[in-house]
């Protein structure tokens, strides 16, 4: 018979979610954060001061999730349990961190105190904690056997899978965010495209049009007109901020000999918006002026050319 007491390190959006998500299904969880969240109100949730209090509250085979940012944060938390832990118990990575350094620390665990590490990579974002995830999940089957319960029960349905040994996991989760990033890229140029056009579109009716039905329909697209209304427009910073995953996954392509350009590229992009003084155009019309006398800023008879002398040109508006 499974136990069905849990350990969760790191009380955020994630972890916290998933924790109550699973205690109003039944599971006693134990939870512990250097910044305990305010109780929630829920009788299978137990807040503590500690890891020694957590695992003192944990049945054996003890089993702990840790939810926390990727890096050497989660080699911190790791080193902090393990003294705490004994042979059989098992440590679950929820997190983005890299597979490479998973397959390591499970390695490293095993041969020093015969303790499990499962990757378990987690899709669906703050919502999907609450009310039902996806997860990948890395490791022995031994171990994952032990929880895969209740992951089961925290998913939607179909929203589970083991995808073999220690690393798989968190490295099918990371190819999902760069599939990700890729979608994300191909409808935020696809906006930029409406939002162009020779007369005012309806965007959010095209939105919501495109959800009911087109190939795009998609959670996406239903965010997307969401904060569109929200918003009134793309009333927004053109600034994106990203934790940094996906360019682990650029880096592990090039070492794979595996063509992604629209992942990459996606990258880029993210990067690109970062920068309001952004160099590399300045760069380019300064070569431009100086093998071809290109002017610098904008042009009239160039955009003319540009617009009606190239093959495929448009006529424009008379307004523009």
């Amino acid at each position: 018979m499974e136990k069905h007491t849990y350990g969760v390190v790191g009380l955020g959006k994630m972890g916290l979610n998933l924790a109550l998500q699973a205690a109003e299904k039944g599971y006693q969880i134990i939870g512990y954060d250097k910044y305990l969240p305010a109780q929630p109100e829920t009788e299978n949730l137990t807040l503590v001061n500690s890891l020694q209090e957590l695992i003192n509250k944990l049945d054996r085979p003890r089993k702990v999730f840790i939810y926390i940012p990727a890096g050497a944060a989660i080699d911190v938390v790791i080193g902090e349990l393990t003294p705490l832990l004994e042979e059989g118990d098992i440590i679950i990575d929820g997190g983005n961190s890299y597979w490479g350094d998973s397959i390591r620390r499970a390695k490293e665990l095993k041969a020093d105190k015969g303790i499990h590490l499962i990757d378990c990579g987690t899709s669906g974002g703050v919502s999907g904690a609450r009310n039902g995830a996806c997860f990948m999940i890395g490791g022995d089957k031994e171990a994952v056997s032990q929880i895969e319960g209740l992951l089961k029960d925290l998913s939607v349905p179909n929203g589970y899978t083991h995808t073999g040994a220690s690393g798989s996991g968190h490295f099918v989760k990371l190819v999902h965010n760069g599939i990700e990033f890729g979608m994300l890229q191909a409808i935020g140029e696809g906006m930029d495209l409406l939002a162009h056009y020779r007369e005012e579109l309806n965007i959010s009716e095209i939105l919501h049009t495109w959800n009911h039905g087109s190939v795009v329909r998609s959670w996406l697209i239903e965010l997307m007109k969401k904060l569109y209304d929200e918003k009134q427009g793309f009333n927004v910073p053109s600034y994106v901020e990203d934790t940094g995953e996906v360019n682990w996954l650029v880096t592990d392509a090039m070492h794979m000999e595996v063509s992604i350009p629209v992942i990459a590229q996606s990258v880029m992009q993210l990067i690109a918006s970062r920068d309001s003084e952004n160099i590399a155009p300045k760069a380019i019309a300064m070569m431009r002026n100086g093998f071809g006398g290109h002017p610098f800023g904008t042009d009239e008879g160039i955009r003319y050319e540009r617009h009606f002398g190239k093959v495929g040109g448009y006529e424009q508006p008379d307004s523009k």
